[in-house]
């Protein structure tokens, strides 16, 4: 009986090990897109504070939450050296807004560096 048991015991383990073997990785990278109809009300105004050594200053904005627009406010970010802040932004394209999620991005140019297509970028297409 305790051979019976034994067996069961590590075909069970065995096939558990074998499932999470199947499984595939789970990808880091999301890309979300918000378009509405409806425009995002006037940044409200912040008082910046003084600044902090090696942080950065993020400014609040507008984000859609459970169909209205929400603010979040401001708050400090640690700086990346060598990289570039792109606060959020909300864009009108097609009668529509395009929410524009916040990045750093390392060259400067504006477009978030997996994006980029150049050939110093091994992220590229």
């Amino acid at each position: 009986m305790k051979t019976i048991a034994r067996i069961a015991t590590s075909a069970g383990i065995a096939l558990i090990v074998s499932l999470g073997a199947m499984t595939a990785p789970a990808s880091a990278r999301t890309d979300v897109s918000i378009s509405i109809g409806v425009a995002p009300p006037p940044p409200r105004v912040e008082v910046v504070p003084a600044p902090r050594p090696g942080y950065i200053w993020a400014p609040g904005h507008w984000e859609w939450r459970h169909d209205h627009h929400v603010w979040i406010g401001g708050s400090w970010l640690r700086a990346r050296p060598g990289y570039a802040y792109h606060a959020p932004e909300w864009r009108q394209a097609n009668g529509r807004w395009v929410y524009a999620a916040s990045r750093w991005d390392r060259d400067g140019d504006g477009v978030p560096d997996r994006h980029d297509r150049h050939p110093g970028n091994p992220y590229r297409r």
